[in-house]
C-alpha cells in the first residue's frame, strides 16, 4: 500500500461510491480507461481484489469495503488539515458536510445563510432526507453535522437541543373543527387523517400519543414528504399532524390553520449531532457554535417567524 498514490485512492473511492467505472471518470474529468488503470494499479498494490463485476455493476469486495472506510478517513483529515491551514492564516475556509430531516428545511437554509455571511469563503453541502435515510448517513459517517428531532438511542452520539419543535393538529381553514376550543383528542378518531410514512419520526410521536390515548384514527393516506402532506390537506383528503415549523407560508399561504386539540403540541426539540469521537473539522465547530449561540439567542426561531408573518394567527 506503500505505493498507492493519493490519486489512485481518490479513483477509487468515486467509483466505489458510484459502484461505476463510467460515472466516477464523468466526476473526476478523466477517461474511463484511465480510471480502469489506476483502480488495477491500486489492486495490485494491495494484493487482493476491491471490486466484483456482476453483469455491468461493480461490488465491492470485503477489501475493497475496507478501503473505501480507510479511504473516507483519509480524505477527512487531509480536508480538516487544509482548514485547519487557513485558520492559522486568519481565514475561514473549507467545506461543511450538513444532513438534516426534511421538515428543518423549514429554517436551516436560513441558519446558513447568516453564516455564510459571515464566512463567505466556505462551501456547504446540505442533503435533506427523510428520518431513516438520515440515520443511515450517520452510519456510513457521510456528513459532518446532523439535525433531527429524534437521535437515535443505539448510536453513540454527541447530541444538543437547538430549538423547539412543536407537532400540531392541522386542518384546512373551512374544516368544522377550526373554530373550536379544547378539542378532545377522541374527536379524531371520526376524521379521515394523512399519515407521513413509517419510520418517520413524526409519524412515531404520534402513534404514541395515540395509543397512549387509545385514539385510533382513520388513516386515508400515507405521504412521503410535509409538502405532500400540505397540499392534500390544502385539498380536502384529511387531517394530519405536522411540526409547526411547516405553516410557513409556501404556496398554502391562509389556507391551513392548526387546531386547538386536547394534548397538542406534542413537545419536542430539534438536535444537532455528531458521532461520538469525531474530530469535528475548524468549519463545523464554528457553525456548532454559531447554531448553539443564536438558538439560546432565540434569533434563528425569531427570524423565521418573522419571515412568516401569519405564522401565529393561523393558529386557532
Amino acid at each position: 500500500m506503500i505505493q498507492a498514490t493519493l490519486h489512485q485512492l481518490k479513483v477509487f473511492e468515486t467509483t466505489a461510491r458510484h459502484g461505476s467505472f463510467t460515472k466516477a471518470a464523468e466526476e473526476l474529468s478523466i477517461t474511463q480507461p484511465t480510471v480502469s488503470s489506476q483502480v488495477k494499479q491500486l489492486t495490485q498494490s494491495v494484493g487482493l481484489p476491491l471490486f466484483e463485476q456482476i453483469g455491468k455493476q461493480l461490488y465491492l469486495t470485503d477489501a475493497g469495503r475496507e478501503l473505501q472506510a480507510t479511504c473516507r478517513e483519509v480524505f477527512e483529515q487531509l480536508d480538516n488539515f487544509e482548514m485547519k491551514v487557513a485558520d492559522f492564516k486568519g481565514a475561514k475556509q473549507g467545506k461543511l458536510r450538513l444532513a438534516v430531516v426534511t421538515t428543518a428545511k423549514y429554517f436551516v437554509p436560513r441558519i446558513l445563510g447568516s453564516f455564510c455571511q459571515h464566512y463567505p469563503d466556505i462551501d456547504i453541502s446540505l442533503q435533506v432526507t427523510n428520518h431513516q435515510k438520515l440515520i443511515a448517513r450517520m452510519w456510513e459517517n457521510q456528513d459532518d453535522l446532523y439535525i433531527l428531532s429524534q437521535p437515535p438511542e443505539d448510536m453513540a452520539l454527541c447530541s444538543q437541543a437547538v430549538l423547539d419543535n412543536p407537532l400540531v393538529v392541522v386542518a384546512r381553514r373551512d374544516h368544522p373543527l377550526a373554530n373550536q376550543k379544547n378539542i378532545p383528542i377522541q374527536r379524531l378518531q371520526n376524521e379521515p387523517f394523512i399519515m407521513r410514512e413509517s419510520g418517520s419520526g413524526t409519524r412515531q410521536a404520534i402513534e404514541q400519543l395515540f395509543e397512549k390515548r387509545r385514539v385510533s384514527v382513520n388513516v386515508r393516506l400515507e405521504l412521503g414528504s410535509n409538502e405532500a402532506i400540505k397540499q392534500a390537506i390544502a385539498g380536502g383528503l384529511g387531517i394530519s399532524v405536522l411540526s409547526e415549523h411547516t405553516l410557513m407560508p409556501e404556496g398554502t399561504l391562509g389556507e391551513l390553520v392548526a387546531l386547538d386539540v386536547q394534548d397538542f403540541p406534542i413537545q419536542r426539540r430539534w438536535y444537532v449531532v455528531y458521532l461520538a469521537g469525531k474530530q469535528l473539522s475548524v468549519i463545523s465547530e464554528a457553525f456548532l457554535q454559531y447554531l448553539l449561540e443564536h438558538a439560546r439567542s432565540r434569533s434563528i426561531w425569531e427570524g423565521s417567524t418573522a419571515a412568516n408573518g401569519k405564522m401565529a394567527l393561523s393558529r386557532r
